[in-house]
């Protein structure tokens, strides 16, 4: 027998006839519940309207839906989807990428500030807690469905996915050190905000933080993840898309540094 843990979990839970219940589903139910009760409590912690808070998910989740698939169509397989554009709807069978996520998700809220007429460095803020929230949680859902696996290891800890590649090699359960990497972001940000003295805390750092620290931990992790979209290349894609919101990411922290404007001083 091959060294590893064996997971060999159905992603669905029950069927009934064309329904089924998978754990990704509950996974992303709850991943929406945390999501909005963390982004309503900054939204009325800083003095918006209820109604901001509430508006919001619709806009939220079309707009990482769609920005995902976006992504994996744009980022990772072209080629196919020019020759085959109407599987760029079929969602089911997989292919959404967080980059194109994160690209879609700072447009809407952007705009979304714009509509509200607030300032789009403090909504940012008050996103980042559901943003590490969601990063996290996707990713438990990836572990459940055996996607997105880690390339072959040695270690204690590998993974044998029976329902990935019949369980051939143990693998890195990378999803489950990009899990761990979402809530190690949040414990961060979480301390950030109470010593930065919440509604003092400077306006774009909670942000800034956000996109600094995931993109450099994505970009560290995809060292041992299995999928390659470049395959003459030192670095995957992931690794590239990587770079930039990286270096926004400091921009921002460094730019709230500087500037020290109190989150009190830009909300109603």
């Amino acid at each position: 027998m091959e060294a590893g843990i064996v997971f060999d979990l159905d992603p669905t839970i029950f069927r009934f006839g064309p329904f089924q219940l998978r754990y990704y589903g509950i996974i992303f139910v709850v991943m929406l519940y945390l999501g909005y009760f963390a982004w309503r409590s900054q939204i009325l912690r800083g003095g918006y309207r209820e109604e901001i808070a509430q508006n919001f998910l619709l806009w939220g989740v079309l707009g990482v839906v769609i920005g995902a698939r976006l992504g994996h169509v744009l980022f990772y397989d072209p080629g196919y989807y020019l020759s085959n554009p109407l599987q760029i709807l079929v969602l089911w069978r997989g292919g959404l990428a967080s980059h194109g996520a994160a690209v879609a998700l700072v447009a809407v809220l952007a705009l979304y500030a714009r509509h509200y007429r607030a300032s789009v460095l403090d909504i940012f803020d008050r996103f980042a807690f559901s943003a590490a929230i969601g990063a996290a949680m996707v990713r438990l859902g990836n572990f459940f469905n055996s996607e997105i696996v880690g390339r072959p290891t040695d270690l204690p800890w590998g993974v044998r996915f029976m329902r990935y590649d019949g369980g051939a090699v143990a693998r890195h359960p990378s999803q489950l050190y990009e899990f761990l990497m979402g809530v190690t972001i949040l414990v961060i940000l979480i301390i950030v905000d109470r010593k930065s003295g919440r509604e003092q805390r400077p306006v774009g750092l909670l942000s800034g933080a956000f996109l600094a620290l995931y993109f450099l931990a994505r970009f560290l992790v995809e060292f041992v993840k299995e999928f390659q979209a470049l395959s003459d290349s030192a670095l995957t894609m992931g690794q590239y898309l990587s770079i930039v919101p990286f270096v926004i990411g400091m921009g921002l922290v460094g730019h709230a540094l500087k500037r020290r404007v109190p989150a009190n001083n830009v909300t109603p």
